[in-house]
């Protein structure tokens, strides 16, 4: 008889911070307080074009490349401009991730009960590139005798994702990102990998619990209110009369597999970009053709319509991301009182 080999090693890995290996605490239906953290990543485009923060863009000795758009080679995380983005999404899921997941010797992370990684993907529905998708052709029909005369331009939306990171409360937070671990080690690789990190603090609300918190794929929907309302009213509104319109639609019920409103209310320091983030839209799905089915429907249609009574549709945005669970302790999950 063969032996049976044995399983791999998973010391240090963010295996161990969620089912099945992890431990798990429990669940709740109370808001959770999470940190929103949109990032965009470590590259060579001008400050002028997307902003950075102070200190972030190291080289190797880990100092601020100060023009990255002249010397993208003097950056530590990838010094070929061609695979950047991709070393970028590999580093943040594979080398960053386990990072903040671990625990150094001294240190606790206990009070992060989930840690979500969501890398927004170019092919899936965006505001600025949703579907239908249409063949170009020209007036007879006929696909375009010259595509390389006629490539869409792209357009960049204003972050690369977001780590959807969920506490019980809001003293959590210091506690965790105060220990030195945190505020020297990770700050210092958070400096690596990302040009911009946001601070804002959220209450979460789930309308649509997840069945595993495994759903691969989410559409990120970046809220900014109209100027009419203020914050509080549109938070409000958005909750109750937004949120059972899209909760009670058919094709959410088809497609959508949960669904969470994140309701910024403060900052951990300093947020110029991040305090203009009045909400953020989490609903995840089984595959990107059901985010790209979801959003053809009619009943989306309506709910859109009815979201730019709240949010300004002309400076708000959504994309497509794909969902990494780092660490998770709460299981299951239940939809959050309001």
């Amino acid at each position: 008889m063969i032996a049976k080999p044995d399983a791999p090693d998973l010391a240090r890995s963010d295996l161990l911070q969620r089912p099945p290996q992890g431990r798990v605490v429990g669940t709740t239906t109370r808001p959770l307080i999470v940190t929103p953290t949109f990032v965009s990543r470590t590259d060579a485009t001008p400050d002028d074009e997307r902003p950075r923060d102070a200190g972030s863009g190291v080289g190797p000795a880990g100092r601020e490349v100060t023009h990255p758009d002249r010397h993208p080679s003097a950056l530590a995380l990838e010094p070929d401009p061609n695979r950047a983005f991709e070393h970028w999404d590999e580093y943040w899921r594979k080398v960053h991730g386990p990072k903040f997941a671990y625990a150094e010797p001294g240190t606790s992370n206990d009070r992060v009960l989930r840690y979500d990684q969501v890398h927004r993907i170019a092919s899936g529905p965006s505001s600025a590139s949703r579907p239908p998708y249409r063949a170009m052709v020209e007036a007879d029909g006929k696909l375009v005798h010259d595509p390389a005369a006629r490539v869409p331009a792209y357009r960049r939306p204003s972050w690369d994702g977001f780590a959807y990171i969920a506490y019980g409360a809001e003293e959590d937070i210091e506690a965790v990102l105060g220990q030195e671990q945190y505020a020297e080690r990770i700050i210092a690789d958070e400096r690596t990998a990302f040009r911009m990190v946001t601070r804002e603090i959220a209450r979460e609300y789930i309308l649509i619990p997840s069945a595993r918190h495994r759903d691969p794929v989410s559409l990120v929907k970046i809220h900014r209110r109209r100027p009419d309302l203020s914050r509080g009213e549109f938070q409000a509104r958005w909750l109750s009369e937004h949120g059972d319109l899209v909760v009670g639609q058919p094709a959410t019920t088809e497609f959508v597999r949960r669904y969470a409103q994140l309701h910024p209310f403060g900052s951990t320091q300093d947020d110029p970009e991040g305090s203009k983030i009045d909400g953020i839209s989490v609903l995840s799905f089984a595959s990107l053709n059901d985010v790209e089915d979801y959003l053809v429907t009619a009943d989306y249609a309506a709910i859109e319509a009815a979201e730019a009574e709240l949010a300004d549709p002309d400076v708000s945005e959504f994309w497509t991301a794909v969902n990494y669970s780092v660490i998770n302790r709460l299981v299951p999950e239940r939809a959050t009182e309001r």
